[in-house]
């Protein structure tokens, strides 16, 4: 991410810039233009495929595999730069994401501050650039000022039906970022006045005045830097956009280097209303989005792997719905997105939709039973090969959409449906903990144009390619890096590699996440059922197997 001078300080500011029947619908390998293979020599990519992986010679295919595919990348168009900024993450204070998940004072595990530190080396590894707080439906009952200097002030958490301590406050959510090099994202009670946002705003990032010595005598005379605010959470109406427009102008008043967003749209409808661009858009930077494909909200859903692989296609839909909302109003190119929330699946918050009554009995047994259900959101096995691939599906979408997605926020980031469990003997790494790492981790950071063409995967009514893919490529255009994913259960798919006019031939390293089946999770006893693994892989004329339910990440140093 590039820096520049803040204007005001000369600080660097950086901008956010169970086997089932075979479902098919092949069309034959064979009427695809451009190729100049057999079924015959995809065996052998197959074949070579398997020594190159080490099986056995029973266990490699005896006939060609009918699933194919083929991923050709256009080197003449220009490949874009993706921000970074996509592998966020979102923390929420409801259930176990703060308090129980990576902030324990007294934990045998914790530092002095309260800090779990085996949750901060894990959350290390996902490598997030940028971490959104401290909602979500909480932030509307959220007033700043009750969480920092040293009398904190409790209080009644109207949204969630819990007692807040507020003993996490903007200061620990400041040292958080700056524990795992991220940037932080803070969303603002848009139902709050809007000069206690902009008193926020200056708390945070003055150098000189009231705030600035506030900040000082709570503890931390450097300014936070906070350069990315949004007005609000999940709110529409037009009395909410004339006030996100007079906000966003009191905060840019207090520091005019920062980026507002604001809620554009949430849940499955994209439709935002024109009426926000023409009064908010000109003092906006980024547009908030929101969407959950399993709503587990009021009633928990434990879809099988079929049906939630029928989702993966839907987040590309999502995005170019918002992004036409965006063209139409005249914006594109100068509001970006944020998707700021997002995920397979949504955490269960049974009889609280975030806007109960005030007045919360916490020893009425009911009110125990509805909280204590939100642990359902906890139980492993929830979490497989499916969460996996719909995680590098969502990434997918996100980088063929890399002129207009800005920043993407897993939500949530420790417990409940995250990336993360953790329990008070350490941590697991989810399925979907692994797909990111390794989309953080190995891409490239330009995204160049690929054609997909592939077989379906069909259940029921519904259908999606069965293999999805990205192509990425260093500065000098030479260095490749492909992903890779078969989201067929229990087969193979052979699929053809062009990168140009040049079929791949070779062995490449590689790193795989399959899982011995499309349901195995990770657990306590378990952690590393699921894990990613080197390998490498061996194209025959273009082609290689690609293993069932598999995320393949594969290095190609040159194509010359």
């Amino acid at each position: 991410m590039p820096c520049c001078a803040d204007s005001r300080s000369g600080r660097c500011r950086r901008s956010p810039s169970s086997r089932i029947p075979k479902h098919l619908d092949s069309a034959p390998f064979s009427t695809w233009k451009g190729i100049s293979m057999t079924m015959a020599s995809c065996f052998l990519g197959a074949v070579g495929f398997g020594i190159m992986c080490g099986m056995a010679a029973d266990d490699i295919p005896s006939k060609p595999v009918s699933n194919t595919a083929r991923v050709v990348v256009d080197t003449d168009a220009p490949a874009r730069s993706h921000d970074p900024m996509i592998f966020g993450g979102f923390i929420e204070h409801l259930g176990k994401q703060i308090y129980g998940g990576f902030f324990e004072p007294g934990s045998p595990l914790a530092d002095e501050e309260g800090f779990r530190l085996d949750v901060i080396e894990a959350i290390r590894e996902l490598k997030v650039p940028v971490i959104r707080w401290p909602g979500g439906c909480f932030v509307d009952g959220y007033h700043w000022q009750k969480g920092v200097g040293e009398h904190r002030q409790p209080y009644d958490d109207d949204r969630w039906g819990v007692r807040e301590p507020n003993t996490f406050g903007t200061h620990e959510f400041i040292e958080l970022c700056r524990r795992i090099g991220a940037e932080p994202y803070i969303c603002q009670n848009s139902l709050a006045g809007v000069q206690e946002m902009a008193d926020w705003v200056a708390y945070c990032n003055d150098t000189t005045g009231e705030w600035s010595r506030r900040r000082e005598a709570d503890g931390h005379p450097e300014p936070f830097d906070v350069e990315i605010w949004s007005v609000g959470n999940e709110k529409t109406g037009r009395g909410y956009v004339d006030k996100v427009r007079e906000t966003a102008l009191a905060m840019k008043q207090v520091d005019p280097d920062i980026q507002v967003t604001c809620s554009g749209a949430h849940g499955p409808s994209a439709y935002i209303d024109p009426y926000l661009f023409e009064t908010a858009g000109a003092h906006l930077d980024l547009l908030s989005i929101h969407e959950y494909w399993i709503p587990n909200f009021q009633h928990h859903h434990a879809p099988d792997y079929l049906s939630c692989m029928m989702l993966t296609e839907k987040p590309d839909a999502h995005l170019e719905a918002v992004v036409e909302s965006i063209e139409q109003a005249g914006m594109r190119g100068r509001i970006k997105i944020a998707f700021d929330e997002w995920n397979l699946r949504s955490w269960h918050h049974p009889g609280f939709s975030g806007h109960h009554p005030r007045e919360v009995d916490h020893e009425d047994p009911e009110v125990v039973a509805l909280i204590e259900a939100r642990d359902k959101s906890l139980e492993p096995s929830l979490y497989t090969m499916a969460d996996a691939l719909f995680c590098a599906s969502f990434f997918n979408a996100c980088l063929r959409h890399a002129d207009d997605v800005a920043m993407a926020n897993i939500a949530c980031l420790v417990n409940q449906t995250g990336p993360l469990y953790v329990h008070p003997e350490g941590v697991v790494r989810r399925t979907h903990f692994h797909a990111m790492a390794m989309y953080a981790d190995l891409l490239e950071s330009r995204v160049a144009e690929a054609k997909i063409e592939s077989d379906r995967l069909r259940h029921g009514d519904s259908s999606v390619a069965m293999v999805d893919a990205i192509a990425t490529v260093d500065e000098s255009g030479d260095s490749w890096v492909v992903a890779l994913m078969n989201r067929h259960p229990e087969e193979e798919v052979v699929c053809t590699l062009e990168i140009g006019d040049r079929s791949i031939d070779g062995t490449y390293e590689a790193m795989m996440l399959a899982g011995d089946s499309p349901d195995a999770f990770n657990d306590i006893e378990h952690p590393d059922r699921v894990a990613p693994g080197k390998t490498r892989l061996a194209f025959r004329s273009g082609c290689v197997a690609l293993p069932p339910h598999s995320l393949c990440i594969v290095r190609i140093p040159s194509t010359k």
